[in-house]
């Protein structure tokens, strides 16, 4: 469920709207996610969730719904670092690559290399220290003119030039 329409209007992301749609849109994800993996409730060994970092009232929802299906499961409960789970998720393409690699994950609040060892040992090697990088992409399709989120936009227009 994209929640960028709520943001749009205000040219970037408003902490306090962006938890009130996690908490709104928690419950259908959940659902959709469970549909199209063709998994019920039964299916389930154990409920992750991103711990850090990120907005804290997102974070929240998160959380407690997941504390809250793991308790009525008795499952385990697993948390999660944002930005690892951006590295782990090279993984799950083919071929995946093999340890050790490198990895830049670029996004709208962090940009980082990380060197991963192994898919519990990795190390930040480099980041930014002011704005990321799609921040940054955000912040110039404001001033072009364009609307929000504007980092795809800039990036396809980026395809199309000549230079």
């Amino acid at each position: 469920v994209a929640t960028q329409a709520v943001h749009e209007q205000y040219g970037g992301v408003v902490p306090e709207l962006a938890s009130r749609a996690h908490l709104q849109n928690i419950v259908p994800v959940v659902q959709e996610a469970l549909k199209k993996a063709d998994c019920n409730m039964e299916n389930i060994d154990a409920v992750a969730f991103t711990q850090a970092p990120g907005l804290i009232g997102a974070l929240l929802v998160g959380a407690q719904f997941a504390k809250s299906l793991a308790l009525s499961l008795d499952k385990p409960l697993i948390t999660v670092h944002h930005m690892q789970a951006h590295v782990l998720a090279n993984l799950l393409v083919e071929p995946a690559p093999s340890f050790p690699f490198l990895c830049l994950t670029v996004s709208g609040g962090h940009t980082q290399i990380v060197l991963a060892r192994s898919p519990l040992d990795m190390e930040v090697i480099g980041e930014t220290i002011d704005d990321a990088a799609g921040e940054a992409f955000d912040k110039s399709a404001k001033l072009l003119g364009l609307p929000y989120p504007g980092g795809p936009l800039i990036d396809r227009y980026a395809k199309l030039g000549n230079a």
